[in-house]
C-alpha cells in the first residue's frame, strides 16, 4: 500500500496538534472577547452612538471578508502552516496594543482594520489541517478548535472586566498583547518543522499543491463558486454569524446601557454565554459525526432563534442570564459542524481556499449585522434589534433546506 495513502487514512495516535493549534485559537478570540468587554467604555469616552459603535465591529469585519479568500489562497500555495498561524496570531494581537495611542474615532477604524486582515490567515491554516489529519473525526476534533475560541471568549471578560477594576481600557490593551506573543513564539517551536517539511507531512492539505501552476489553481478555485454545497454551506455561515456577531457587540453594550451592569458582570455574563458554547461544540461535533451535519445545524439554528427571543422578552430578569446560555449553547453548537462540512464540499488541494471563501461569507455577515443592529436600535430600540438577529438565524436555516446530500461517511475523509 502507499505510505502516503496509509499516513492520510490513519488518524495521529497523539491529540498534540489539536491542543496547540485549539490554544492558539483561543488566543484569537480572547483578543476580539477583550474589545466587546472594552466598547462601552470607548463608546462613553469618544461619545459614540449605537450606529458608530456597530461601525467599528463592521470595519474590522469587512477587512476580514476582503482578506479571507486571499489568506485561503496563500494558505494554499505556501503551505507553512506554523509560520501562518504564528504570524496571525501576532498579528491580531498587536493593533490592539495600537489603540492605546488613539485619540480619534478615525484611528480607532485603523486598528480594527489591521486586526481585521491579520486575522484571515488562521482558519485557512487551521481548520484545513486538523480535519485531513483526522478524517474520521472531522466535526468531533473541529469542535475543540472551537471550544478553544470559546475558551478564550469565556476568560477574557471575567479577566478583563477585572483588570478594568484597577486599570484604564489603554493600559490594558497593551498588557494584553503578552499572551499573544507567548503563543506566537510556542507555535513556531512547536510546529515550525511539521508545517514547513512537506515531504515528512504526508497528510498535508498541500502535498501537491506546490507542483501546480498559479493559473491552474486559479481555474480550479474558479470551480469553488460553482459549488452549491459549499456556497449554500458559506452563506449559512455568514447568516449565523451575523446573529452572532450582533449578539457579542451589543449584548455587553446593553448591559451597560439599559441593565447598568458594572464591568465585572459584563464579563461575568459573556462567560456564560461562552462557557455554554463550550460545552455544545463536542456536542454538536459529535453527533454530527454520528447523525450527519445537516440535522445538528437545522435544530441549533432553530433553537439559537427561539432562545434569542426569550432573552429579549426576559427583559431585567433573572431569566435574562438563562436565555444568555441557551444562545450560547445552540448558536456554539453547529460552528464547527458547519466547518466540518464545508471541508468535505471541496477537494483537498482547494481545502483553504474552500474555508477562506467560507470564512469570507462569515466575515462579511459579521460585518453588516453590527451596523443593522445600532440602525435598527437608534431608529427604535434595541429590543427590536434583538428580534432581528432571531430573525436572520431561522433565514440561515431555511438555506440549509436547499442543501444537496451529504457524503457518505467514510475513515478516509472527502475526496481529493
Amino acid at each position: 500500500m502507499n505510505t502516503t495513502t496509509a499516513t492520510v487514512n490513519s488518524p495521529p495516535q497523539s491529540f498534540k496538534d489539536v491542543w496547540l493549534i485549539s490554544a492558539g485559537h483561543g488566543l484569537t478570540h480572547w483578543y476580539t472577547a477583550t474589545f466587546y468587554i472594552l466598547l462601552p467604555l470607548i463608546g462613553k469616552e469618544f461619545g459614540l452612538s449605537y450606529t458608530e459603535i456597530g461601525l467599528i465591529m463592521t470595519v474590522q469585519y469587512l477587512a476580514g471578508a476582503i482578506s479571507n479568500i486571499p489568506g485561503g489562497m496563500i494558505v494554499d500555495m505556501v503551505g507553512k502552516k506554523g509560520y501562518l498561524l504564528a504570524t496571525s496570531l501576532f498579528w491580531v494581537g498587536f493593533p490592539y496594543a495600537l489603540m492605546s495611542l488613539t485619540q480619534s474615532f478615525w484611528m480607532l477604524l485603523v486598528c480594527v482594520t489591521l486586526v481585521g486582515i491579520g486575522n484571515n490567515l488562521w482558519h485557512p491554516a487551521a481548520i484545513p489541517t486538523l480535519a485531513y489529519r483526522y478524517p474520521a473525526r472531522r466535526g468531533l476534533v473541529l469542535s475543540f478548535h472551537g471550544m478553544g475560541g470559546n475558551v478564550g471568549e469565556a476568560i477574557a471578560p471575567f479577566v478583563i472586566g477585572a483588570l478594568l477594576g484597577w486599570l484604564s481600557w489603554r493600559t490594558v490593551v497593551v498588557v494584553n498583547v503578552i499572551p499573544g506573543l507567548v503563543m506566537s513564539v510556542l507555535i513556531l517551536l512547536m510546529l515550525g518543522a511539521f508545517s514547513t517539511n512537506k515531504s515528512n507531512d504526508a497528510e498535508s492539505i498541500n502535498a501537491g499543491a506546490g507542483h501546480q501552476g498559479i493559473k491552474q489553481y486559479l481555474r480550479d478555485f474558479a470551480g469553488l463558486l460553482k459549488n452549491k454545497a459549499l456556497m449554500l454551506i458559506a452563506a449559512s455561515s455568514g447568516f449565523r454569524t451575523m446573529t452572532q456577531a450582533g449578539l457579542l457587540t451589543f449584548l455587553p453594550v446593553y448591559l451597560a446601557y439599559e441593565l447598568n451592569y458594572s464591568p465585572f458582570e459584563i464579563g461575568a455574563c459573556m462567560t456564560v454565554l461562552q462557557v455554554a458554547g463550550f460545552i455544545a461544540a463536542p456536542v454538536g461535533g459529535h453527533l454530527s459525526d454520528k447523525w450527519g451535519r445537516k440535522q445538528v445545524i437545522m435544530s441549533s439554528m432553530l433553537l439559537s432563534g427561539a432562545m434569542i427571543v426569550g432573552m429579549a422578552f426576559a427583559g431585567k430578569s433573572l431569566w435574562f442570564v438563562l436565555f444568555i446560555a441557551l444562545v450560547g449553547f445552540f448558536l456554539y453548537a453547529m460552528r464547527a459542524v458547519l466547518q466540518a462540512w464545508a471541508v468535505e464540499s471541496v477537494p483537498k488541494k482547494l481545502a483553504g481556499a474552500g474555508v477562506g471563501l467560507q470564512f469570507g461569507f462569515t466575515s462579511l455577515g459579521a460585518a453588516i449585522s453590527p451596523a443593522l443592529f445600532g440602525m435598527i436600535a437608534d431608529k427604535y430600540d434595541i429590543y427590536k434589534a434583538f428580534y432581528f438577529l432571531a430573525a436572520i438565524i431561522v433565514f440561515a436555516n431555511v438555506l440549509v433546506l436547499f442543501m444537496p446530500p451529504e457524503p457518505a461517511k467514510s475513515g478516509a475523509g472527502s475526496a481529493s
